[in-house]
C-alpha cells in the first residue's frame, strides 16, 4: 500500500512540472504504460485494476485545477532578476561577515553587537553598495559595461583607473596626446596616422598602461598587417583613416578627455543612522577594517598598554608627544563619530581618519531639516570645531570613535524665537524613519 501512494506522490509531481515523454517512444496525449520486457516474472508490486483506476481519477482532479500563471512581462522578469541578486548579495555579505568575524578571531555573537557591521562603499557610475573586497571588481564590470555607450569615455576611464603608477600614465597619455598632435598638424601625412606596434616607444611606454589600445581603437585606429621593407613577415600596424576637418577637431577634443580623465574610485558610504537617547553613546565596538592593523598586531597593542601607561608619566619633550601621536594615528583607517543633538537623539556617520571638518560639518548639514542655520560642534574635552579648517579627523583626535556634543549659535535661535518659528524636529523624516537603539 505505501508502495502504491509513493507510486501516487511521483505522478502527482511530475505531472505539476509540465508534460513529457521518454526520449524513445513518440509524441501522444496519453500516457503509455510501459511493461515488462520479461513475460516469465510478473510484477508483484504492481498496482490493482482498482488502484490504477483511482489514481487516474486523482491525477485527474489534480489536472483540472488550475494552475497559477506565469507572468512573463519585463517588469515580472527584472523584480525576479532583483530579488535573486538581492538574495545572492546577502548571501556574500553573510559570507563575509562570517570570514571576517573567523579571521579576526571575533566571536559571531559579538560581531552581531558591533557599532557598525563594517565599511562599505558607493559605485559612482552603478551606484550600487559594495564592501572593501567588492569595489575593485565592481568598478571594473562597470567600466567595461561602459564602452557600449562611449567607448572613449570608457577607455578613458580604464586608462586612469587600471593603472595605479601614475607617472607611466603620465607618459603614456603624454605620448598618445603627441601621436593625435602631429595628425592634426598634418593630417594629410600618412605616417603620423600609422602606429607601428613594435616600435621600442610604444612597446615600453604605451602598450603596459592598460585601456591604451582600446583608447586609439575608440578614435578610430583599426588594427592593420602590412609589409616591412626588406622583411619577410608582414607586422601589426594600427592605421588611422584620413580625417575630415569635423573629425580633426572630435580627435582634439577627446585626447582633452584623456589629459583630463581622473581614477574611478568607489565613495566611502558614511552610512547616517539615527539613535535614541542612550546611556551607551560613548560604547564603540568596531569591526576590524577600521584598523591598519593585523588582528595580531592589535592583540600585541593591547597587551602594550601597560608601557604605555608608565611613558606617559615620563616627561618628553613636545616633538617626541607629536611623534607619537603621529604613529597612532597611522593605525585607523575610518573613524565612527556620533553627535548628540539637542533633542537627545544621536547621528552616527562613517568618515575617512584623514578627512576634513568641512566633510564632517557638511555631513551633520546633509541630515538636518534646517541645515542652512549656522551650528557648532564639540569635541571631548571642550575642544570647538571649526568648520573652515582643513584639518584632518585625526589630527583632532576623533579617531577611531568619537562623540561630539551639537549645539546650534544662540544668536540666530533667539532671532529666531523671537519670530516665533521653530523647526519640530532636528533630523530629516528618512532618517527618524529608521532611528534605533543603541544595545
Amino acid at each position: 500500500m505505501k508502495k502504491f501512494f509513493d507510486d501516487i506522490k511521483k505522478d502527482m509531481k511530475f505531472k505539476s512540472a509540465g508534460p513529457g515523454k521518454k526520449l524513445t517512444e513518440e509524441t501522444s496525449a496519453n500516457p503509455r504504460v510501459v511493461q515488462s520486457t520479461s513475460s516469465s516474472k510478473k510484477n508483484r508490486y504492481a498496482p490493482s485494476e482498482g488502484a490504477q483506476m483511482a489514481g487516474a481519477a486523482a491525477l485527474a482532479r489534480i489536472e483540472q485545477k488550475q494552475r497559477p500563471k506565469v507572468h512573463t512581462s519585463q517588469d515580472a522578469i527584472r523584480n525576479q532578476v532583483k530579488r535573486e541578486l538581492e538574495a545572492e548579495a546577502a548571501a556574500v555579505a553573510e559570507k563575509e561577515k562570517a570570514a571576517t568575524a573567523e579571521g579576526s578571531k571575533i566571536p559571531v555573537k559579538e560581531l552581531a553587537c558591533l557599532s557598525v557591521s563594517g565599511v562599505y562603499f558607493t559605485c559612482p557610475l552603478t551606484g550600487a553598495t559594495l564592501t572593501k573586497s567588492e569595489r575593485e571588481v565592481h568598478i571594473k564590470e562597470a567600466i567595461f559595461m561602459r564602452f557600449e555607450e562611449d567607448a572613449v569615455e570608457a577607455s578613458v576611464m580604464m586608462v586612469h583607473t587600471f593603472n595605479k603608477d601614475k607617472e607611466k600614465v603620465k607618459v603614456a597619455v603624454d605620448i598618445i596626446s603627441k601621436y593625435i598632435e602631429n595628425i592634426c598638424k598634418a593630417p594629410k601625412e600618412e605616417k603620423y596616422r600609422k602606429i607601428k606596434l613594435s616600435n621600442k616607444v610604444f612597446q615600453e611606454k604605451v602598450r603596459p598602461v592598460e585601456g591604451s589600445r582600446e583608447f586609439l581603437q575608440a578614435l578610430g585606429f583599426i588594427s592593420v598587417m602590412l609589409p616591412i621593407e626588406g622583411q619577410e613577415e608582414e607586422e601589426e600596424f594600427l592605421v588611422l583613416p584620413e580625417q575630415s576637418p569635423d573629425d580633426l577637431e572630435l580627435l582634439k577634443e577627446r585626447r582633452d578627455r584623456l589629459q583630463r580623465g581622473e581614477p574611478v574610485r568607489a565613495q566611502l558610504d558614511r552610512q547616517p543612522q539615527a539613535f535614541r537617547s542612550s546611556p551607551n553613546a560613548q560604547r564603540f565596538e568596531l569591526p576590524p577594517e577600521f584598523y591598519n592593523l593585523t588582528a595580531e598586531e592589535l592583540k600585541r597593542e593591547q597587551q602594550q598598554k601597560s608601557d604605555l601607561v608608565e611613558k606617559n608619566a615620563m616627561l618628553r619633550t613636545k616633538a617626541m608627544r607629536e611623534k607619537e601621536e603621529q604613529r597612532e594615528r597611522r593605525k585607523y583607517n575610518y573613524t565612527l563619530l556620533r553627535v548628540r543633538l539637542p533633542d537627545g537623539n544621536l547621528l552616527q556617520g562613517t568618515f575617512y581618519a584623514w578627512d576634513r571638518l568641512p566633510a564632517l560639518f557638511g555631513f551633520v548639514r546633509e541630515c538636518l531639516v534646517d541645515g542652512w542655520q549656522p551650528f557648532e560642534l564639540i569635541a571631548p574635552g571642550g575642544q570647538k570645531l571649526q568648520e573652515t579648517e582643513e584639518v584632518a579627523l585625526a589630527e583632532c583626535n576623533l579617531v577611531p570613535a568619537a562623540l561630539l556634543t551639537f549645539s546650534w549659535d544662540a544668536a540666530v535661535q533667539a532671532d529666531i524665537a523671537a519670530a516665533g518659528g521653530r523647526s519640530p524636529t532636528l533630523l530629516k523624516p528618512e532618517l527618524l524613519e529608521n532611528i534605533q537603539t543603541l544595545s
